[in-house]
């Protein structure tokens, strides 16, 4: 499985402790790690939490990525952006049983953590984690086996169906990604996608020509 790995502006200093963490949990069960950036509070292309939404739908949708790890502060707003877009089911995780049920229950593809809870301005309301053991222990039940076995077992049957319900209510309720990217604000998007290592990864890793064919566009535009 590919996993992109996203953060915004105001965590982006936590990338490489994050990306660490990410690593150890995932490449032993023989995932592999791409991470998008931001790299640093520097970084010449800031993302917003709502850019991160935008990132995550482009990747996820196209198929250049598999599963995505994003959050901001609380993680609220990144969850929040990429529930927003089509093809994205994204939680907000905090501990491990969030992590788990999650998985199995929901079996989305992305997920927000709230990085900031218990390191910075976010230790105020009391959490107990830095960004490392925020994001190793959760991480380490929500790639455990495969997701949407359902849980509890006696709920596993209602909880695969109102899985595929949400599939295709979400079908409806959303435009194709290529129309959405081309409505919204053409700065928005293009900052979105400007960072330094997007082309070399998405493009390698892209199934969907027409998805591809969008973003070259937006890029040269």
């Amino acid at each position: 499985m590919k996993i992109a790995l996203i953060n915004e502006n105001s965590q982006a200093a936590k990338n490489a402790q994050v990306e660490e963490v990410l690593k150890k949990v995932v490449e032993p069960k023989g995932h592999e790690v791409f991470n998008y950036g931001m790299y640093s509070a520097e970084d010449e292309h800031q993302l917003t939490y709502v850019q991160n939404g935008i990132l995550a739908a482009i990747l996820l949708n196209s198929g250049a990525a598999d599963y995505v790890v994003t959050g901001c502060g609380t993680g609220e707003g990144a969850m929040l952006a990429c529930n927003a877009f089509p093809g994205v089911l994204c939680g907000h995780i905090v501990d491990p049983s969030d992590a788990y049920m999650f998985a199995q229950i929901n079996d989305g593809n992305a997920i927000a953590l709230p990085f900031a809870k218990g390191f910075g301005w976010g230790a105020v309301c009391g959490a107990w984690m830095s960004p490392c053991r925020l994001a190793i222990a959760p991480m380490q039940d929500l790639f455990e086996g495969e997701s949407g076995q359902g849980y509890p077992k006696e709920r596993v049957v209602p909880e695969q169906r109102n899985k595929k319900i949400l599939d295709e209510v979400k079908k409806v309720t959303h435009n194709d990604l290529c129309t959405i990217l081309k409505n919204l604000d053409r700065e928005l998007v293009k900052g979105a996608i400007a960072g330094d290592r997007f082309s070399e990864y998405f493009f390698a890793n892209c199934k969907c020509e027409k998805i591809a064919a969008c973003v070259k566009e937006l890029l040269e535009a």
